[in-house]
């Protein structure tokens, strides 16, 4: 039995199929979707690449198929805001969300360091395999088959990105990431407030192992704190 196949077996391909709602022609390009540079370092008698170049295509195909769908969705949005939206869906957070709603990381190839180190919860590790997977039923199917893929796995979503209430859940992704690579949580301090009672503004601070490393302010305290990990998220995610 080769080593793809105790990592992927029928049934495991099956399940993830079936979550996506795309069964592959080409076996090998699945694979390849799932190889992580990390596998394909560690095993030289496979025959896997790592999914870079198809995250790479996949990142194309998903930004087009997001695009065609909000153009569709909101006929009359201006481009400013259109791109917003699909900057929402298609960062690492919105990718990471996507690909935990699928449970994406269990069907990954990890090398020892990365599984070990927990890669697969990494939003960075989940947001690339999700490209990659888009890309690789491009590569499989063609772009109507893709497409029908992201419609999938984004439509609720896109059907939500009008309402305010729709914010990523940015304190949980920033403590599983502090979490991963400081072996600590955030924590939250209220700096100031000011306004009316009924109109009052929040100014929070979050700070990781003693510093400071965001503000964020808001209508609430939560949404104060959510701007705040925001912000945080993604400075820690670039390093």
């Amino acid at each position: 039995m080769t080593v793809e196949r105790q990592l992927l077996s029928d049934q495991l391909e099956r399940e993830l199929c079936q979550r996506i709602g795309y069964s592959f022609k080409d076996r090998s390009i699945l694979l390849n979707a799932l190889c992580h540079a990390s596998f394909s370092n560690e095993q030289s008698a496979s025959q896997l690449t790592n999914n870079e170049r198809l995250e790479f295509l996949g990142d194309a195909v998903l930004e087009l198929a997001i695009s065609d769908l909000l153009m569709d969705r909101f006929a009359d949005a201006e481009e400013g805001l259109l791109s917003r939206y699909r900057a929402t869906l298609v960062d690492e957070a919105g990718l990471c969300q996507v690909a935990t709603a699928i449970e994406l990381g269990k069907y990954i190839f990890l090398g020892k360091g990365e599984e070990i180190s927990g890669g697969r919860q990494k939003p960075s590790i989940l947001a690339d395999a999700m490209e990659a997977l888009i890309g690789a039923v491009y590569m499989d199917g063609g772009f109507e088959c893709a497409k029908s893929v992201v419609v999938k796995l984004f439509s609720s979503r896109i059907q939500n990105l009008g309402n305010k209430e729709m914010v990523y859940d940015f304190k949980s992704l920033l403590q599983e990431l502090t979490q991963q690579e400081y072996k600590t949580i955030p924590v939250y301090r209220l700096v100031e407030e000011w306004g009316p009672p009924h109109n009052k503004v929040f100014r929070v601070s979050v700070s990781i192992r003693g510093e400071v490393v965001a503000h964020g302010q808001g209508k609430s305290k939560k949404e104060a704190e959510q701007q705040a990990a925001r912000i945080a998220y993604r400075a820690i995610s670039k390093k």
